[in-house]
């Protein structure tokens, strides 16, 4: 399938064609067996009809010229898939492909994320979209995300999603994707990186962490020297080992029965609780 490349459509090409029915379905014909030129004349001829398309999504932020191009690509597509005898002026048919084509490209650049995959997905996000629109006031003044989970409710049920899935990409289809060094206003040096909250741990929690981590270790240490030699082994191969032992196999290298492990384990467990208490416990 011969593929424009950018720009294609806008590039000086001479006057905009209008075919006849015939011609169209001679064009489609000629297109499908490999004749780039028709393919070149029923893009033009259908220039004004994917533009028609193309405004609409406008207010998505992209480029008018790649909404066109895309368009066109949707057009060649549905070219390929015409069936000139069906009857049907190749413009009605085409109609879903050049949408469909304009609104994933929409999808992809809205985000770095990808925020729809499913045609359910993607439905949702234009439909969200004009709610949003709606709620704010028209699509120039969406701003945040006012999609409660009050107001998406009915939303998922309509494209059979489950809430969570609708609220997810209602807080993607918020907003476009914005640079952390751009600037919070044109008046204001202030990047929106300034406003990102640092969630590591602050120095006096870290210190105080590996404080309290240290003293833990000394009482598991101290408590573990009040047991028998059998109780240590026993304690270090089930609980304190980066491979669980079995309690059979701790039977076989002490030389004792696996009834004998698990009563001693028990006699073990119960002096550490006694000692450490149960958060103590469980930080060995």
């Amino acid at each position: 399938m011969h593929r424009p490349g950018p720009g294609y459509l806008f590039r000086k090409r001479g006057p905009l064609l209008s075919v006849s029915v015939e011609e169209e379905r001679d064009l489609a014909r000629r297109s499908q067996a490999g004749d780039r030129e028709a393919s070149d004349r029923l893009l033009r001829a259908h220039l004004a009809f994917i533009v028609s398309i193309a405004r609409k999504y406008r207010r998505y932020g992209v480029p008018m010229n790649d909404l066109v191009q895309e368009g066109s690509i949707g057009l060649l597509h549905a070219i390929r898939k015409f069936d000139p005898s069906a009857g049907a002026r190749l413009s009605t048919y085409a109609r879903w492909w050049v949408r469909a084509a304009i609104q994933d490209h929409v999808v992809r650049s809205w985000s770095l994320v990808r925020i729809g995959t499913t045609a359910a997905q993607k439905a949702m996000f234009f439909h969200l979209r004009r709610k949003m629109a709606e709620i704010r006031g028209g699509p120039d003044s969406v701003t945040g995300n006012p999609m409660t989970e009050e107001r998406l409710r009915p939303v998922a049920r309509k494209f059979g999603v489950p809430l969570k899935e609708a609220m997810a990409l209602a807080r993607r289809a918020a907003e476009k994707d914005r640079s952390l060094n751009q600037r919070v206003r044109a008046d204001d040096p202030a990047e929106w990186g300034d406003r990102l909250a640092d969630e590591r741990e602050s120095p006096e929690d870290a210190a105080a962490g590996a404080s309290a981590d240290r003293f833990r270790r000394g009482l598991v240490a101290k408590a573990l020297k009040s047991l028998s030699g059998r109780e240590r082994a026993i304690i270090a191969a089930r609980f304190m080992a980066d491979t669980r032992r079995t309690r059979g196999a701790i039977a076989a290298d002490l030389g004792i029965s696996r009834e004998r492990v698990r009563q001693l384990e028990i006699s073990a467990l119960g002096k550490l609780r006694r000692l450490l208490g149960r958060k103590g416990l469980e930080a060995i």
